[in-house]
């Protein structure tokens, strides 16, 4: 189903996947700058939209630290364009429709869905430092208060 989980310390996996406009981009291509990579379950869903406007609401000030973010979901990119317009969104979002990236970050598999243990992307964020490393590995977090909680692992002033 999933490889093991990262931990603080681990490479963070490289990969290379095309954003909401077909262009590759690949994560070791960004070192030298730190990167929040986020893991959301469904492009537009109640939930995710949540947590992808609290980054874009935020992004100044992840910006103006140097640090990219990046969110990665199953969908494809024409949904991930979608989504984007709709909602304004300022950041990169990454199509990782094959589920490869998503397994490799121990993030596909099981999960609680209303009570029920479904199979699905698990919520989670990696901050990776400038040289390619987990700095922090959070799995299971809520969409909801959780861009806050990045902002504060990382010292950055509220926007």
């Amino acid at each position: 189903m999933t490889d093991a989980r990262l931990s603080p310390g681990d490479l963070a996996p490289d990969f290379t996947l095309d954003d909401q406009h077909g262009d590759p981009v690949t994560l070791s291509s960004l070192r030298g700058s730190k990167v929040v990579l986020y893991f959301y379950p469904e492009a537009m869903t109640p939930g995710c939209t949540t947590e992808a406007c609290d980054f874009r609401d935020s992004l100044n000030s992840f910006k103006s630290a140097g640090i990219r973010v990046l969110g990665v979901s199953k969908d494809d990119v024409d949904k991930l364009a979608r989504f984007a317009e709709r909602d304004r969104l300022n950041f990169t979002l990454l199509a990782d429709p094959d589920l490869a990236v998503q397994q490799r970050y121990g993030v596909w598999g099981e999960k609680s869905l209303y009570g029920k243990i479904v199979v699905g992307s698990i919520r989670s964020t990696f901050i990776i430092d400038e040289e390619g490393r987990i700095e922090r590995a959070m799995y299971n977090v809520k969409a909801t208060g959780h861009v806050a909680r990045v902002r504060r692992e990382l010292g950055l002033d509220a926007a």
